[in-house]
């Protein structure tokens, strides 16, 4: 618990970000800014080849389609600001308001990617396990719901959570060691009793991210059974080969969530922090798209597809 300063309230807070000369920062902004603008150009690309290809219009694809429009703006709630603090150390500073709201965004675009993730996990369970029920059991009208409830989902329970971090009460220090708004560094400034703050924030966090990691090792659990046990190995494969990509996404993002949101405080190292941090607001939105389109022959197809037309019509214009 912090000491109050004079009784004030603290309406701004200082994001250290990374601390270093202004060499260091000018390389980490052209890196990021790089890392960004490539994030936004493939994810968008995802969406808009899955939308205008019939071949995509699946249920599998259908719910990457969601995945890439959540990653567009999950990085946009972020990484912008990051940028900027990186330019220049005045906009390092975020008003009260602006930091429970990227709060609240972030909170909600992870919690909904968790229940995406999850969603996708038994998609492929019911495509590998129930193959000849799959097209009566995914119908277009369950993955709406599904896809819908996702995101209801994971925006309502993070309106709760933000709610009880913004009434904890801030009096002073206001300089957050992070490059954005996130729980742990509010959670470490708030003036409230923090044994039970942290008590609550920690079975929040638990409760967010194992109902889906749950669904998603049940799943994955009833796939391994189910490739076990077919004869052909060429079934294994692809058994296996249709699961890849997803696998590898699930693995990246649960193990950094993991590691920030669900263990005790007292073994927190906030540099450390950070560098985790990195891995699932930037590096993980930008590898996402590249480890699906690897490992999937059919977008490949309608990515190829689509350049071919995009191609032809600019030639038709010229």
């Amino acid at each position: 618990m912090c000491a109050p300063d004079n009784g004030s309230e603290v309406t701004e807070f200082i994001l250290v970000g990374f601390p270093g000369p202004a060499g260091f920062h000018a390389g980490l902004l052209a890196l990021f800014s790089l890392a960004y603008a490539l994030t936004v150009t493939e994810n968008a690309l995802i969406v808009a080849v899955i939308r205008v290809s019939p071949a995509l219009h699946k249920p599998m694809y259908v719910f990457l389609g969601h995945l890439s429009f959540l990653e567009l703006w999950y990085v946009s709630v972020t990484e912008p600001k990051m940028l900027l603090g990186l330019a220049a150390p005045r906009f390092r500073r975020i008003s009260f308001a602006g930091c429970m709201a990227q709060l609240y965004f972030f909170l909600a675009l992870a919690c909904t990617e968790c229940a995406l993730l999850g969603v996708m996990a038994y998609d492929r369970y019911v495509a590998i396990c129930r193959p000849l029920r799959y097209p009566a059991v995914m119908s277009g009208r369950l993955c709406r719901l599904l896809a819908a409830g996702s995101w209801l989902s994971g925006f309502s329970v993070s309106l709760g959570k933000v709610f009880f971090i913004s009434r904890l009460g801030y009096c002073g220090p206001n300089v957050m060691n992070h490059f954005f708004c996130d729980v742990s560094p509010l959670l470490n400034l708030a003036c409230s009793d923090m044994s039970r703050a942290e008590l609550v924030d920690f079975l929040l966090a638990l409760l967010v991210l194992l109902g889906p990691l749950l669904l998603t090792v049940l799943s994955y659990g009833a796939i391994v059974s189910a490739v076990l046990r077919a004869r052909s190995a060429a079934g294994r494969r692809k058994a296996f080969s249709t699961c890849a990509a997803h696998l590898a996404v699930v693995l990246v993002f649960y193990s950094a969530s993991l590691f920030i949101y669900a263990r005790p405080r007292a073994i927190y190292a906030f540099d450390f922090n950070k560098l985790v941090s990195v891995v699932y607001t930037v590096l993980t939105p930008l590898l996402n798209p590249i480890i699906y389109c690897l490992r999937n022959r059919e977008v490949k197809d309608a990515l190829r597809k689509a350049a071919g037309r995009a191609a032809w019509a600019l030639g038709a214009r010229s």
